[in-house]
């Protein structure tokens, strides 16, 4: 099974702030249309991979990650774990993604999303 790179993103204290400063550095535009103003970046290129800017989770440090997609998200971070990383946030179940969130052994946060049924 292959395990793709499918979406990057960066969260901070202050997202509007963030997706300022990302929009004038590299022309992006982002879609914020939804109730955590979570912004959908634009690069105006059909190439690369999508991603998203905007606050960090409660609790949580900022960060820039990206996400591999796996079949099963709690094996995954059981893996992690098991060779010395540290689950951030467990298995979530959101309306168009389940996830987790884990550190590797120096801190780095790397995140998981779990392989939609075809």
């Amino acid at each position: 099974m292959a395990h793709p790179v499918m979406w990057f993103e960066i969260r901070g204290a202050d997202g509007d702030a963030l997706r300022h400063f990302y929009g004038s550095l590299f022309d992006w535009s982002f879609d914020v249309d939804n109730p955590a103003r979570y912004g959908l970046v634009h690069t105006g290129s059909t190439s690369g991979i999508p991603g998203g800017i905007g606050s960090q989770f409660p609790g949580a440090r900022p960060w820039v990650t990206f996400y591999v997609e796996t079949p099963d998200v709690t094996a995954a971070l059981a893996s992690a774990e098991a060779l010395g990383g540290k689950v951030v946030v467990p298995r979530t179940v959101r309306p168009d993604v389940t996830l987790g969130l884990f550190e590797d052994p120096e801190g780095h946060i790397v995140g998981l999303v779990e392989t939609r049924a075809a």
